[in-house]
C-alpha cells in the first residue's frame, strides 16, 4: 500500500509525495523548490507519512471486500 499526494497546476504535475519515499519529489523548476521547502520540515513528513495509516490501512479491508 502506498499513499501518494500529488499537487497540479494548469494539469501539469509539479510536486508529489510518496509514502515509498518518504519524502517530496519535484517533476517542474517550481516543483523542485517546493519540494525541498516541504521536505526541510521534518513534523509534515511526519504527518504526510502517518496519513498511509490512518487513511489506507484503515480502508483497505472495506475496499477489497468491495471486490
Amino acid at each position: 500500500i502506498e499513499y501518494i499526494q500529488s499537487y497540479y497546476y494548469n494539469k501539469v504535475e509539479y510536486a508529489r509525495f510518496t509514502s515509498s519515499l518518504g519524502k517530496f519529489v519535484g517533476f517542474t523548476q517550481y516543483g523542485l523548490k517546493q519540494a525541498d521547502y516541504w521536505n526541510s520540515d521534518t513534523s509534515y513528513l511526519a504527518q504526510l507519512n502517518a496519513e498511509k495509516e490512518r487513511y489506507c490501512l484503515h480502508n483497505i479491508g472495506i475496499w477489497f471486500s468491495n471486490i
